[in-house]
Order: C-alpha cells, then structure tokens, then sequence
C-alpha cells in the first residue's frame, strides 16, 4: 500500500507550484501598487522587480530639458523615495533620444524675473538665491536619500544632466554617450553640484577645471577612463538590462547595511578620516545589533546557498 507521504506528494507539488506562482503574481501586483502612488508631471515611475524603482526623465518630446516642475518634482519623488520601504534600489534615465539636454530655457519659470529692471537689485538677488537653492536640493535630494541610485545615460548629458548624474551612486553609460559641464557658454558658472561633486567624483582636479572651463565635450570611452562612469555598453538596452542585474544583486542583500555603507559613504567624503571612524563607530554600535547580521551569517553557512531574506526597512 502506498504511504501517506508518496500519496500526498503530488498535492504537494502541486500546491508549491501554486503558491510559487500566486507569490510571484503577488509580488508583482505589490510592485505595481506601490509606484501607483508616484504620480508626476516630468517623471515617470515604474518597478521593474522587487524593491527596484526606475525614474524616467519623461519629457522626451522636449529632450528631457529641466523645467520649473521637473525641479519641483525631483525633489519630491526622492523625498518619497527615501521613506518607501518598498524600495532598495533606483535606476535613473531618461526617455527618447537622451539622457537630458539640461536647463529649458523655454520655461524659465521666476529666472525670468532675473531681465526685470523695475525689481530693485537686492531683492532680485534674494529671489534668484531663492531660486538656486531649491533647484540644488533637486539633486541634493539623490544624493541624502539613502537607496542606492544608479544613473544609466545614454546619448547626450548635458548642463544640468551632468550636474544630476553627480549627484548619484553608480553611473553607467551608452557607446554613444557624451557630457558637458555647459553652463560656461551660457555666461554663468555651474551652480546645482557638478562643481562641488565632480572632483570627488574623478579625483582629478586639474582635470575638472579643464572641462568646466571649456564646456567640452566628454564621450564614453574619456568619461569611463577618469571615474565618470564606471561601465559602458553598446546600446540603452544592454546598460539598463545590467543596471537591473547589479540592482538585484543589490536589493538582495541587507538593507540595514546597505544604506548604512551610502550614509558611510557620503559622511567619509565630506569629513577627514578621524572624524568619519567616529560617526562610523557610532553608527555601528547600533546596526551591529541588527537582525540582519545573524540572518547573513546563517545563510554563509549554509550549504545550500539559499539566500537569506531581509525584513523591509
């Protein structure tokens, strides 16, 4: 007579199968539900896989140029961003022809008021800083915001582009990419981050002040060469298919240590090494108790090499 085991062994199977199924078909619901809530005017946001975002510059008719809402919606996707649990990791591009073609000078919005002489000098000043500020904290957003956030450029990065892709973790490019600190042949010096974040970025400071100074053109092969991106690939499709690789790769692994190396990261740039051993040992006095750290322990030990599973943060 057949035991209850072998008997009850192809429910089971099939049961698994259900289930593995119906996980799948919820998890991708989940991902779909939790980027319904992002709704903007110049962005478009998608979830590709679990725990991974895609940001889409969305103006492609207009080569994803900057605009008064883009600087406003910026900001406010990646404050979102930052306190959605339901993401690890970002993947940033742009739709159409490129990545983006900078500040749209058809949509000044209150930069107009800069040709307004009936405004007295001082308050103009005051308004124009005002200005200035909120458009740096478009791109300051990305980098405080502690998922890691890839930038995937292809074809032209230009002015504020370049100034974005600063601002982010990892960037990777097309064969055809090319970047340019352009501000300089509009008569005014770059003011939204590339100056203060591309010399940290390529560690060459000579080199840095060549491009601000000429506003030349960088292509792929130069930018990979000095630091600017760290891998380059034949066409959109490829780099966004190996963004999505190492953002699984990424999203897999603990969240609690993975922020926690990005606030590193950033904390070390900014501060000598003493100081930054300091903030990191305080930092850790409390991560280091984290669940997290038995689980990946576990699952190195494990023969099987099932990866462990990490609680959203």
């Amino acid at each position: 007579m057949q035991s209850f085991a072998a008997r009850a062994a192809p429910l089971l199977r099939m049961m698994s199968s259900t289930m593995s199924k119906s996980a799948i078909q919820t998890r991708l619901l989940s991902s779909e539900a939790a980027v319904d809530k992002y709704k903007f005017e110049t962005l478009k946001v998608t979830s590709p896989d679990q725990y991974i975002y895609h940001v889409e510059i969305n103006r492609p008719e207009k080569l994803n140029a900057m605009n008064p809402a883009f600087w406003r919606e910026m900001r406010e996707c990646f404050y979102q961003i930052a306190e959605d649990s339901d993401c690890r990791v970002v993947m940033l591009s742009g739709a159409g022809k490129g990545f983006s073609s900078g500040l749209d000078f058809q949509e000044l919005g209150g930069l107009s008021g800069m040709m307004d002489d009936s405004i007295d000098v001082a308050r103009k000043a005051y308004m124009i800083k005002k200005i200035i500020t909120e458009y740096q904290e478009s791109f300051t957003a990305i980098e405080k915001c502690p998922k890691v956030v890839f930038a995937a450029v292809h074809n032209f990065c230009v002015g504020g582009g370049i100034n974005l892709i600063t601002a982010c973790d990892i960037r990777y490019c097309t064969t055809d990419a090319f970047f340019q600190i352009k501000e300089v042949d509009l008569g005014i010096a770059a003011d939204v981050g590339v100056l203060q974040r591309m010399p940290k970025v390529v560690g060459n400071d000579s080199l840095v002040r060549e491009l601000a100074f000429t506003g030349r053109k960088i292509f792929a092969g130069e930018a990979e060469k000095i630091g600017l991106v760290s891998r380059v690939f034949p066409d959109k499709e490829s780099m966004q298919a190996a963004v999505l690789d190492t953002a699984k790769l990424i999203a897999g692994k603990s969240p609690v240590a993975v922020q926690g190396t990005k606030v590193n990261l950033n904390y070390s740039r900014s501060y000598p090494t003493d100081q930054a051993l300091h903030f990191m040992a305080h930092y850790n006095m409390c991560m280091l108790q984290s669940e997290d750290v038995m689980k990946s322990i576990m699952a190195l030990m494990d023969k099987s090499g099932k990866p462990p599973t990490f609680s959203k943060l």
